[in-house]
Order: C-alpha cells, then structure tokens, then sequence
C-alpha cells in the first residue's frame, strides 16, 4: 500500500469525484451529515454485488440515522450506472478512475488471489463524523453482516 489507512480520530481525506448520473460528489459538502465511504474492488463482480446490495437494502435505515452512503471504485462512471441499474442500486457511486483517493485512504495496493499477485482495492469501509474525522475504520471488510455492523455504529455517533 503506498499510503497508510487513516484510523479513528484522523481527518478523512477530502475529494471530489465524479458519480453516476449525477454532479460531482465532494465529501466535505455532505457535511455535517455523517458519510459512510466504502471501498470495493469492482462492479458485478460476488463480493462487490453482495456488499453494495446490502447498503441499499439499508439504504432506508442510515438515511433515518442521517447518514449519506457512498462507494468508491476504480471503475468509470458507465460502469457504475450499468451496475446500478442490473442491480436496482440506491448508493452513490463514484468513479475514482485515477485512484488519487484510493491511496489517500491505503486500500490500494498488492494484493494475492489463487496464489497470484495483482494490483488492487482492498475491500475498506470509513464511517466519517460530522466534522470530517475518521470515527470508525474498518480496513479488511467482510461483507456479510457488514452493512449491519457500520448501520450500528452510525447509530451510536
């Protein structure tokens, strides 16, 4: 990883990047509302279906806590929008095509699959404060469960 993951208590680092069918999303704008920044490696693939299926499912549920969902991923925004749409999403998903905010936050990186090495997005999710600070950061997300668990800890800010 060329940039170390941001833990409790640090700044987020802020961005702009572009969304799906939408305007740009700058993190620092959707304050003081409480973000939940998710990392996944690519669109349509298990993991990343199963886990931005689940934010949606709960999309209903972190909106009554206050909280804007989005998730972040090297893939363009056509991408997003076919993805979106094959699956009825409802999260933001921005384009990090560069990858700038991918090594801002460490989740990108070596990676080993099949016993192979690749480059890639390790699988992170960042529950930021009102005020722009990390409040919790979970640098190896498992997906199942993991919606809950963040939804649970958006409701004790």
């Amino acid at each position: 990883m060329t940039n170390k993951i941001p833990m409790e208590g640090d700044m987020a680092p802020d961005f702009t990047l572009p969304q799906d069918g939408g305007d740009p999303v700058t993190l620092s704008a959707l304050r003081p509302a409480p973000v939940v920044l998710f990392f996944y490696p690519k669109d349509d693939t298990p993991g990343c279906t199963t886990e931005n299926k689940d934010f949606t499912a709960m999309g209903a549920e972190f909106e009554a806590a206050g909280a804007k969902i989005i998730g972040v991923s090297k893939d363009t925004v056509e991408k997003h929008a076919k993805f979106r749409a094959k699956h009825d999403l409802t999260t933001v998903l921005v384009s990090d095509a560069e990858g700038a905010v991918c090594e801002d936050y460490g989740v990108y990186g070596e990676k080993k699959m099949y016993g192979k090495t690749f480059m890639g997005i390790t699988r992170a999710t960042f529950l930021i404060d009102g005020e722009g600070r990390i409040a919790r950061a979970w640098p190896k997300v498992k997906v199942a469960g993991h919606a809950e668990e963040v939804l649970e800890a958006v409701k004790a800010l």
